[in-house]
């Protein structure tokens, strides 16, 4: 049980550094365009 609570917590530590690396590189901007586009695609528009 212990084991299972610390490989969560390591992957939650993991999770959180991977998106601040992210946001630190811009990608958020890069990643909210395509989700746009998408969705814009989607509707006939784009």
């Amino acid at each position: 049980m212990y084991n299972r609570n610390r490989i969560g917590l390591y992957t939650l530590i993991l999770s959180v550094a991977f998106i601040t690396f992210g946001v630190l590189r811009g990608e958020v901007k890069t990643v909210l365009v395509k989700a746009i586009n998408i969705c814009l695609e989607c509707v006939g528009i784009g």
